[in-house]
C-alpha cells in the first residue's frame, strides 16, 4: 500500500485563501475502508482533521467544518481535502492516511490508521 500526498509545498499561502491536497492511494483493493487527513503542527500532537469511507460518508473535526471539504474521485483511489478560508492556525504538516476494514465508521484515532503517506506542508500566513 502506498499513499502519496501533494498540494502543499514550501510556498505558503495568505490567510483566507485556498489550497486542496490530495492524496493517491494505490496497492489496495479492500471492499470496506476509511481515507483520513491528519496533521501536525511543530511542537503539537498529530490530530485528526477529516475522514471519509468507501460510501463517500464524510467527517470533520469542528475546528474545519464548513471550511474543509474531504472526498474521493470515482475510482476511489484519490482523496482530497479542499481546503478554503485558510488560518494561521490550519499551520501543519498534513499527512493523509488509509484504515482498512474499520469495524464501524469511521475513527479519529491515528493508531488505528494501517498506512500513511509522507506527508505535506502547508503553511498559511
Amino acid at each position: 500500500v502506498q499513499l502519496v500526498e501533494s498540494g502543499g509545498g514550501s510556498n505558503s499561502v495568505q490567510a483566507g485563501g485556498s489550497l486542496r491536497l490530495s492524496c493517491a492511494g494505490s496497492g489496495y483493493t479492500y471492499s470496506r475502508y476509511c481515507m483520513g487527513w491528519f496533521r501536525q503542527a511543530p511542537g503539537k500532537e498529530r490530530e485528526w482533521v477529516a475522514s471519509i469511507d468507501n460510501l463517500a460518508a464524510s467527517t470533520y473535526t469542528d475546528a474545519v467544518k464548513g471550511r474543509f471539504t474531504i472526498s474521493l474521485d470515482n475510482a476511489k483511489t484519490t482523496a482530497y481535502l479542499q481546503m478554503n478560508s485558510l488560518k494561521p492556525e490550519d499551520t501543519a504538516m498534513y499527512y493523509c492516511a488509509v484504515d482498512i476494514f474499520p469495524p464501524f465508521g469511521c475513527r479519529q484515532q491515528s493508531e488505528m490508521y494501517d498506512h500513511w503517506g509522507q506527508g505535506t506542508q502547508v503553511t498559511v500566513s
